[in-house]
């Protein structure tokens, strides 16, 4: 399906993105709120990477695989979402403090 495709391609763009800039900041906290964001676009990626095999039913093989796949990108994503959450707070205050 080419739209599962475009996805994937965007959801691996963006975590190279973030990674990238994980690498570049400085503030501890602000780190780790980048580094779940990309945490969550790997989880996009897997999870699109999953289901993808499930609709591209050739062997049972694909079942097991694309099954594994989507259930560790969902994990990912939650993961990465409840480490979004909480980073949040800390990076916006880390921010404020920056800058007076």
């Amino acid at each position: 399906m080419p739209a599962f495709i475009i996805i994937i391609v965007i959801a691996l763009s963006l975590y190279i993105f973030y990674k990238i800039k994980e690498f570049r900041v400085k503030a501890p906290y602000e780190k780790r709120w980048t580094k779940s964001k990309a945490n969550i676009s790997l989880g996009v990626f897997i999870s699109t990477f999953g289901l993808n095999r499930l609709v591209i039913n050739e062997s049972t093989y694909d079942l097991i695989i694309g099954g594994v796949f989507l259930v560790l990108g969902l994990v990912n994503i939650f993961l990465g979402y409840k480490a979004y959450k909480h980073f949040l707070p800390y990076a916006i205050q880390e921010s404020e403090q920056t800058k007076s």
